[in-house]
């Protein structure tokens, strides 16, 4: 009878391990963004602004790694950075990020999003290649480069055309501001954008 508790017991706690890790798959963790992203096209609405931005801030922090995106984006200003500006600075990017998800998807008119596969990426990073389906017009690919962070698989880069890296056209942005006035310089500009779009 003790065999057979183990046993039942051993099954029990594979069976949610196995559960757990595939919900924390990398193509997990961009179907749901896909889900909440439709849902929140669907009632844009009656949320507006302010309601989109709420509703898709813990989602969009649940699957990007913004902290590093921005260290990225920044180079070798975020290394040479305090740590009060590297924290602004991610807030500032994290801000201005969840603003844009919150303004572009602000209607409904059929689209869908259609998972295609998911591939080895450089550096022990994966890449979860979807695309975005619109009735009257062409399917646009995206494609989400992943990367494994003490057991989290987050977002840490989005290829439109699986060749247009969006952090690199942010470095590319970045770069002239960081030169004139460094990562405070660049959080009060991102700051601004934010405002900027989330104004009437």
């Amino acid at each position: 009878m003790r065999i057979l508790r183990a046993i039942i017991l051993f099954i029990a706690v594979f069976a949610v391990s196995s559960v757990a890790s595939a919900a924390s798959a990398p193509v997990a963790v961009v179907e749901a963004l896909h889900e909440k992203l439709l849902a929140t096209m669907k009632e844009a609405d009656q949320l507006g602004m302010d309601g989109r931005y709420r509703t898709l801030q813990p989602i969009l922090e649940e699957s990007f790694d913004f902290q590093r995106m921005i260290a990225a984006a920044a180079g070798s200003y975020w290394a040479q950075a305090s740590d009060a500006e590297r924290q602004r600075l991610t807030d500032a990017f994290t801000k201005l990020s969840i603003t844009t998800y919150a303004a572009r998807f602000n209607a409904w008119t059929g689209e869908s999003f259609e998972t295609l596969g998911e591939r080895a990426g450089p550096r022990d990073s994966v890449f979860v290649d979807t695309r975005l389906n619109r009735p009257k017009d062409p399917a646009v690919p995206i494609t989400y480069v992943m990367t494994e962070t003490d057991g989290r698989w987050r977002i840490v880069d989005v290829l439109l055309d699986k060749s247009i890296s969006e952090l690199a056209v942010r470095r590319s942005e970045y770069s002239q501001v960081l030169r004139s006035g460094g990562p405070d310089k660049l959080a009060e500009v991102l700051d601004q954008k934010a405002a900027e779009l989330r104004a009437p």
